[in-house]
C-alpha cells in the first residue's frame, strides 16, 4: 500500500511523456489518435477488469477493452474526429458515461476516470458501525449501501421502504408512509404492527438518531423522508450496532445527506403518478442544489413538496406536505466542520384493515378491493381537554401532523500524530398530533359493546339508525332492559361481511411534543497496525403527551364508509340523541392522560482494531450506558354527567359525561446497561475474504413501561430491565471481475422479554399479574449479490432465509374474575414465532444501454406464522415491479415505474374475526378456533401491500 501514490504517479508521468515525445510514424498518426486512461476506485485505488468502450455514432467506430492490474486501458489507432463517447462499467460500481470528446490526429489524449462504488461494492468505504473508516471487503461487519441513484430507479412507498434492498431486514410498509414495521434476524419481539415498529433498530440521519423517544404510536419515521438531498444509505445488522448505537443491538440505518462539490450543480425531479390501481392521484417535486461559496466553503439544499390521495383513498389526501433541508460545509487542511437545518411539515395517515375471506388465498370481502378505504369522512369535532378549560380541535383530514425543526453539526478534526476528533450534534423540536381513525372493525348492532361505549347499558328503548347525510333508515334496534338488543329492521350494506353491524369508528386525538439534544463524540489514536478509540453518547430528551379518544362514530360497512345518526326513543315517548350533528357520540367521556417524562442518557463507548498481519484484521468494543426516566402519568377518568352535560339537556346523551384527571402517579427509574462485541476479518486475497463476529446487546424499554404506569400498583412495581440480544455471524465476501458476492450465516438469541398483561377483577377494575419473561432463538442465512452475466446485463439480488422459535414463552391465562384461580401457561414454548418470515428474496435483473435502462424487480416473502399459537400461517406472496427510463438529452431524463405490476394482494398484518374485541386479541386465536373460521368461511381482517401503481418521473439536471 505504502508505494500506491508512486505508482499513481509513474503512471501519470508515462501518460504526460506519451504526449511530449515525437511520434514514431508521424505519417500514421496524422489521421489516428492514441487514447489512454486510467480507472480509480475508493481512495484512489487503481480498479484492474474495469470494462471500457468507445465509440463514435457519426462513424460507427466501437471499440472495447479492459483495463490492466494498474488501471491503466489503452486505445490505439483510433481515427481522429468526434464526436467520441467513453462507456465505463465495473461490477460493483456505478456506470459511468461520458461523452463529447473531440481526438486531434498524431496525438495523445488521456483520461482519468473516477469509480463510484454501488450498493454491493466490497471496495466501497463506509463510516456507518466501524470505528474508522473501512472498505466493505475489510470490515468485520454486515453492512450494505444504497446509493441515491439506486433510489432514483425506484418508487419506494416509505423512507423504510427501502431498507427491503438489504438482505435480513424485515420492512412492513402496508400502513402507508409511516407507522412502517422494521426489523432484522427475527429480532422482533416487541415491533409491533405501526405502534412499536422500531423497537430494536436506530433510524438515522448523519450519524445521529432521527428521535431517541420510542413509544406507542411515536416513532422516527414520522420524521423521516428520503428526498433528493439524501446521497446514500448505510444500513449495519447487528454486530456492532450494540457498541455504536444508542439502544439499538438490532441494526443502524444511516441516511447520509448530500454535500456542495467544486462546481455548482442540482436537479429538479418531478413525479406524477397514479396509486390505487390507477384511481387516485400523486404529485411530488424534489429539489437539490449545491456547490462552492467562497474558498473552502461549499453548500447544498432542497427538500421535497408532496401531494397523494393514497393507494386507498378516504376521500381526502391521506399524504400532503414536505420538507426542506440544507448544510453548509468548511473543509481546512486538518479536517472539516458541516453546519445543517432541517424543517419538515407533513400530514400522513394510514391505512386499517379491509374485510377478508380465506386464509389460504386472502381476497377482499365481497363488496371491497385492495384499494377501498375503511376510514371514515372528514370530520371536524370541539373538544375539551378533561376538565381544564382547555378546548381543541379534532380534525381528521389532518391525519397526523409531524413537524420537525432541528439544527446541528458534524465536525471532525485531525490533530497529527495519528490523532483525530468526531463529533456530531443536534438539537431539534418535533411534534406529532394525531387526528385520525384506529382499530376500525365491524361490530353487530346486537352486540353490548356498542351500548358500553354509547354509555347507555341498562337503558331500554328503540334505536333508529340513519344515514347522516341523506336521513335515511338504516336499521332499528329494540331492547326492554338496554342489554339484550334485537334487529327489528335493516338494510344496511356489507351484509355478506358482517350482517347488521357499523364499522366502529374511534376520534384518537393523541398529541406528542418533544425537546431533544443529541451528541455523539469519539477520539481515535492510529498507529502503525491498530487504532484506538474511545467515545461517548448523550441524548437529554424532554416527553409531552396528550392521549386519549374524544367520542367514536359509527360508520356503514363499506368501501368509504358513511356516518350513520344514531337516536333513541324512550319508553316515555322523548327522543334522546345519541349522536351530534357530526355523528360522535360520548365527546370527552374517555378524556386524555397527560404523561411527562424525561430521559438523560449516557453512554461510553471503547474499540480497538489491530491489523494483526496484512491480511489478518481484530476489532472489538465495550459500551456502558445508562439511563434515566423521570416524570408523571395523570390518566383521565370518566364521570356521569347528572345535570345533562354541557348545554344542560339530559337528553343530548353525547355530552352527558365528562373526563377529569384527579390522580398524578410519579416515577424516576434509571437502568444501566453493558454490551460488547468482537469480529475477525481475513482477507485470502484482492478478491475474498471472511470474518466471524459475536456480539451481546442490550434493548432499555422504551418511553411505552413509564407511561403506562397509570395506576398505584404499577408504578410500585414499575422495574425496568434490559433484554438480551446475542448474535453470532460469519460473513464470506468475494469480488471478481463480473461478481460482488456477501454470504453471512446468522444466529440471533433474545432474552428477557417481558409479557405484560392486564386482567379484570369482580369489580370490573383492572389488575396486572407479575410479569413473565421469554427468549426467542432465530439462524439463518442473508446473501447479497450483484453479478454482470453480460454485456448491458446485470443482476443485483438479496436472499434471507431463517428459521425462528420461541424457546420459552409463559403466559397467564385468566380463568374467572380476579386473580385467586389464574394459571401461568407454558403452552407456546417450543412453537415458531409470529411473524418471522421463513424468507424473504429480493432480485432485480436490470438492462443498461448508454441512455437507457430498464429493471424488472421480484420480491417475495415468504410464509409467516400468524400467532404464537401458530393458529395458522400467513401465506407467501410474490411482488412485480418495473421501471425504465431514457437521458433524452445530458441534463433531461424520462422515467416511469409501475409497482405491483400483477395487483397482488399480499397480506402483511391481520386481525382475527369475531366480535370487536375479539378482532384486538390475535395471540388469543387458536388452531380450533381457526378450523372453525374456516369451516365457515368467516370473515377477517387484514392489510396487504400497496395495490398497483404507476409514476412518471421527469429528472432535469443543471
Amino acid at each position: 500500500m505504502k508505494f500506491e501514490p508512486l505508482k499513481r504517479a509513474v503512471l501519470v508521468a508515462l501518460l504526460l511523456l506519451t504526449q511530449i515525445l515525437p511520434p514514431f510514424d508521424a505519417k500514421a498518426q496524422e489521421s489516428t489518435s492514441l487514447v489512454k486512461g486510467i480507472v480509480h476506485g475508493a481512495d484512489n485505488e487503481s480498479l484492474a477488469g474495469v470494462s471500457v468502450i468507445i465509440r463514435n455514432n457519426k462513424t460507427n467506430f466501437t471499440s472495447g477493452t479492459q483495463s490492466d492490474t494498474a488501471g491503466v486501458f489503452t486505445f490505439s489507432g483510433v481515427p481522429a474526429g468526434g464526436p467520441y463517447s467513453f462507456s465505463v462499467k465495473m461490477v460493483g460500481y456505478e456506470p459511468q458515461n461520458l461523452s463529447g470528446y473531440t481526438l486531434k490526429g498524431g496525438t495523445t489524449f488521456s483520461l482519468v476516470i473516477d469509480m463510484k462504488s454501488s450498493a454491493t461494492g466490497l471496495g466501497e468505504v463506509v463510516v456507518t458501525g466501524v470505528f474508522d473508516k473501512r472498505k466493505k471487503m475489510e470490515a468485520s461487519v454486515a453492512i450494505s449501501t444504497i446509493s441515491a441513484n439506486q433510489v432514483s430507479k425506484l418508487a419506494p412507498v416509505s423512507a423504510a421502504d427501502i431498507l427491503k434492498n438489504v438482505p435480513g431486514v424485515y420492512v412492513n410498509s402496508s400502513l402507508g408512509e409511516v407507522r412502517n414495521t422494521v426489523y432484522s434476524r427475527g429480532v422482533s419481539v416487541g415491533s409491533n404492527d405501526g405502534a412499536s415498529g422500531y423497537y430494536y433498530v436506530s433510524m438515522q440521519e448523519d450519524g445521529l438518531p432521527v428521535t431517541n423517544v420510542t413509544c406507542s404510536n411515536y416513532g422516527p419515521d414520522y420524521f423521516l423522508r428520503a428526498d433528493a438531498t439524501v446521497g446514500r444509505l448505510e444500513a449495519v445488522r447487528g454486530g456492532t450496532a450494540s457498541i455504536l448505537g444508542a439502544n439499538a443491538p438490532g441494526g443502524i440505518f444511516n441516511y447520509i445527506t448530500k454535500e456542495g462539490g467544486d462546481k455548482t450543480q442540482g436537479e429538479v425531479v418531478a413525479k406524477y403518478g397514479l396509486e390505487g390501481n390507477g384511481k387516485n392521484s400523486f404529485y411530488r417535486t424534489d429539489i437539490n442544489v449545491g456547490g462552492p461559496l467562497g474558498k473552502d466553503w461549499f453548500w447544498n439544499a432542497g427538500g421535497f413538496y408532496r401531494y397523494a390521495e393514497g393507494a386507498r383513498y378516504p376521500g381526502y389526501p391521506m399524504n400532503n406536505g414536505g420538507q426542506f433541508r440544507g448544510n453548509l460545509v468548511k473543509k481546512y487542511n486538518t479536517g472539516s466542520l458541516k453546519f445543517y437545518a432541517k424543517y419538515l411539515n407533513d400530514h400522513n395517515g394510514w391505512f386499517e384493515f379491509t374485510p377478508t375471506l380465506s386464509f389460504t388465498n386472502p381476497k377482499p370481502a365481497p363488496g371491497f378491493s385492495g384499494s377501498s378505504n375503511v376510514l371514515m369522512p372528514s370530520i371536524q369535532q370541539n373538544f375539551s381537554i378533561n376538565q381544564t378549560g382547555e378546548r381543541a380541535i379534532y380534525n381528521n383530514k389532518d391525519l397526523i401532523h409531524s413537524i420537525d425543526k432541528s439544527a446541528g453539526f458534524n465536525w471532525e478534526q485531525r490533530f497529527g500524530d495519528g490523532w483525530s476528533f468526531n463529533n456530531a450534534m443536534r438539537y431539534s423540536d418535533k411534534s406529532t398530533t394525531w387526528n385520525t381513525n384506529g382499530s376500525v372493525y365491524p361490530i353487530a348492532l346486537t352486540d353490548l359493546a356498542i351500548y358500553t361505549r354509547m354509555n347507555t347499558v341498562g337503558q331500554p328503548g328503540t334505536y333508529h339508525f340513519r344515514d347522516l347525510k341523506s336521513g335515511q333508515d338504516l336499521a332499528t334496534v329494540a331492547t326492554l332492559n338496554g342489554r339484550d338488543f334485537t334487529v327489528t329492521n335493516s338494510t344496511l350494506p356489507g351484509g355478506q361481511v358482517a350482517p347488521n353491524s357499523l364499522f366502529y369508528e374511534p376520534l384518537l386525538f393523541i398529541s406528542n411534543k418533544t425537546k431533544e439534544y443529541l451528541d455523539q463524540f469519539s477520539l481515535t489514536k492510529r498507529l502503525d497496525k491498530m487504532s484506538f478509540t474511545f467515545g461517548g453518547f448523550f441524548g437529554s430528551t424532554k416527553l409531552d403527551r396528550l392521549n386519549g379518544r374524544i367520542g367514536f362514530a359509527l360508520g356503514t360497512v363499506e368501501p368509504q364508509p358513511q356516518i350513520v345518526a344514531i337516536t333513541r326513543t324512550n319508553p316515555d315517548g322523548t327522543t334522546a340523541l345519541v349522536t351530534n350533528s357530526n355523528g360522535v357520540m360520548t365527546v370527552n367521556r374517555v378524556g386524555q392522560t397527560v404523561n411527562h417524562a424525561t430521559q438523560n442518557q449516557l453512554a461510553f463507548f471503547f474499540g480497538h482494531n489491530w491489523q494483526i498481519t496484512p491480511a489478518l484484521n481484530l476489532d472489538w468494543g465495550v459500551r456502558y450506558e445508562t439511563a434515566r426516566v423521570k416524570g408523571y402519568n395523570s390518566p383521565s377518568v370518566a364521570n356521569q354527567d347528572t345535570a345533562g352535560g354541557i348545554d344542560k339537556n339530559p337528553l343530548t346523551l353525547y355530552d352527558n359525561a365528562n373526563a377529569t384527571t384527579p390522580v398524578t402517579f410519579n416515577f424516576n427509574r434509571r437502568i444501566n446497561t453493558f454490551s460488547y462485541s468482537a469480529g475477525l476479518n481475513y482477507k485470502i486475497n484482492n478478491h475474498l475474504s471472511v470474518y466471524g463476529r459475536f456480539s451481546q446487546g442490550n434493548k432499555a424499554p422504551d418511553f411505552d413501561l413509564y407511561i403506562n404506569a397509570t395506576t398505584d400498583f404499577l408504578v410500585k412495581t414499575l422495574d425496568p430491565q434490559a433484554q438480551k440480544v446475542k448474535q453470532f455471524e460469519f460473513g464470506i465476501k468475494a469480488r471478481t471481475e463480473n461478481l460482488n458476492l456477501f454470504i453471512t450465516p446468522f444466529y440471533s438469541l433474545l432474552s428477557h422479554v417481558p409479557n405484560l398483561q392486564t386482567f379484570q377483577n369482580v369489580d370490573q377494575t383492572n389488575y396486572n399479574p407479575s410479569p413473565v419473561y421469554n427468549k426467542y432463538r432465530t439462524y439463518g442465512v442473508e446473501v447479497e449479490a450483484d453479478y454482470s452475466f453480460a454485456k448491458h446485463f446485470n443482476i443485483h439480488g438479496v436472499l434471507t432465509l431463517q428459521r425462528s422459535k420461541a424457546l420459552e414463552f409463559k403466559t397467564w391465562l385468566a380463568n374467572n374474575p380476579g386473580p385467586q384461580d389464574d394459571s401461568l401457561v407454558t403452552t407456546f414454548s417450543g412453537n415458531e414465532t409470529d411473524n418471522i418470515a421463513r424468507s424473504i428474496i429480493n432480485i432485480t435483473p436490470s438492462y443498461n444501454l448508454d441512455k437507457f435502462f430498464a429493471q424488472f424487480t421480484w420480491s417475495f416473502m415468504g410464509k409467516r406464522q400468524a400467532n404464537v399459537a401458530n393458529a395458522f400461517l400467513l401465506p407467501s406472496f410474490s411482488q412485480f415491479n418495473f421501471s425504465t427510463g431514457y437521458d433524452v438529452s445530458k441534463k433531461f431524463r424520462l422515467s416511469f415505474v409501475i409497482n405491483n405490476i400483477f395487483n397482488t394482494y399480499g397480506v402483511m398484518s391481520w386481525s382475527r374475526p369475531g366480535a370487536f374485541n375479539n378482532a384486538l386479541d390475535r395471540q388469543g386465536f387458536t388452531k380450533q378456533m381457526y378450523q372453525e373460521a374456516v369451516k365457515n368461511n368467516q370473515p377477517y381482517s387484514t392489510v396487504a401491500i400497496a395495490p398497483r401503481a404507476y409514476f412518471m418521473t421527469a429528472t432535469f439536471k443543471f
